[in-house]
């Protein structure tokens, strides 16, 4: 048991979302693309609903084109920019509302392309993974937290970090 929790661990400080120039240069169907993100996502979200044993759908996909969350397909066909924004979505999802998510990223590819944009996001999010599972933004000062005060200090700075993009950036329209 205490294997499967080190390699657990090892697999999540490893956390790799695959940058721009790594997602397929061909255009995908809806089927690869379910695939290719199910392939990187699936040990790291969880299901909308319980009794779902799939983190990731076409329905939802198709949920998120209606409601214009990520532009509709060309000929059936997903690019790199769709999976860009469905790799940052299905992550999302576990915090924000999905209207939420249209507007961060709308902000973000105001502010530089959708290349620039994404793999920030990817190189952000991979730090923060791994910051938060190995305690390196703590370890100088806290050598002495017990697990359980490690954890509680990262509940309660995500709840931190949720609020803070939410009182800094959603409520501002």
């Amino acid at each position: 048991m205490d294997n499967d929790i080190k390699n657990l661990d090892e697999e999540i400080k490893n956390f790799h979302l695959p940058r721009w120039n790594e997602i397929p240069e061909i255009d995908l169907y809806i089927d690869q693309v379910v695939s290719l993100l199910e392939h990187y996502l699936s040990n790291y979200i969880k299901s909308d609903n319980e009794k779902e044993t799939k983190v990731i759908t076409k329905t939802m996909i198709n949920n998120y084109v209606k409601h214009g969350v990520v532009k509709a397909p060309i000929n059936k066909k997903y690019n790199k920019e769709h999976m860009a924004f469905l790799f940052v979505i299905f992550i999302l999802k576990q915090i924000y509302s999905i209207d939420e998510i249209k507007s961060l990223i709308t902000l973000a590819i105001e502010t530089s392309s959708a290349e620039q944009a994404y793999n920030r996001f990817c190189s952000e999010l991979e730090k923060a993974i791994k910051m938060t599972f190995t305690g390196e933004n703590y370890i100088n000062n806290d050598n002495n937290l017990s697990k359980e005060q490690y954890l509680l200090r990262n509940v309660v700075q995500s709840f931190a970090n949720k609020l803070y993009v939410q009182k800094n950036f959603l409520e501002i329209k």
